[in-house]
């Protein structure tokens, strides 16, 4: 069955066809909606709201991006709304990450393994946090082609698709972003450890 096939069949109230839709594309939408929200409730709450969305503008969709690329469009839109109701800010973290030179890619800071001493796992999580308030930080565009590419492994195709973009619009955003958080993942590597 085609997209077009499927999403005529919700149209028609067809709930098989709804709850087909649903179990081919939950998950990543909770794993997008997570990933810009960062909160597994709220993304949950947030993914129940893109399925409803679905249910209503079923008739919307034309069929000139792919599903799941109108699907991912719903999510992020959905979650970029629920971070403007809900901006949560930590601001001694904010106040932290101003912009600062350094080299270290966020990557080599996520991994890095030499600990003197103090609980490896509280560390971690310490450093998963500072990399989510640093994209939350990111500009709305870079966040969005950032952790597309970056948490759903998108190709940058689909991501210039699902932001209605240019393929090097995609390319550009998401080089930005890992200039931004390299700056300010470096900055706060550095400043924690001093």
């Amino acid at each position: 069955m085609t997209d077009r096939e499927l999403v005529q069949r919700i149209i028609e109230s067809d709930e098989a066809a709804f709850k087909e839709l649903v179990e081919k594309h939950q998950l990543f939408v909770i794993r997008t909606c997570y990933a810009l929200v960062h909160d597994r409730e709220d993304a949950q709450d947030l993914a129940q709201e893109v399925f409803i969305e679905i249910l209503k503008s079923a008739a919307t969709f034309r069929g000139k991006a792919k599903l799941s690329s109108w699907i991912y469009r719903i999510a992020v839109n959905k979650s970029l709304n629920h971070l403007k109701k809900y901006r949560r800010r930590d601001t001694f973290l904010i106040f932290s990450f101003q912009d600062a030179g350094g080299k270290m890619q966020e990557e080599q800071i996520l991994n890095h393994n030499e600990h003197s001493g103090g609980d490896v796992v509280m560390e971690e999580e310490e450093l998963k946090e500072a990399l989510h308030i640093a994209i939350d930080g990111l500009p709305v565009k870079q966040k969005i082609a950032f952790t597309l590419h970056k948490y759903e492994e998108l190709p940058y195709s689909e991501i210039a698709e699902v932001m209605n973009v240019s393929l090097s619009s995609v390319e550009s955003l998401i080089h930005r972003a890992r200039l931004n958080l390299k700056k300010r993942l470096t900055y706060y590597y550095h400043s924690n450890r001093t």
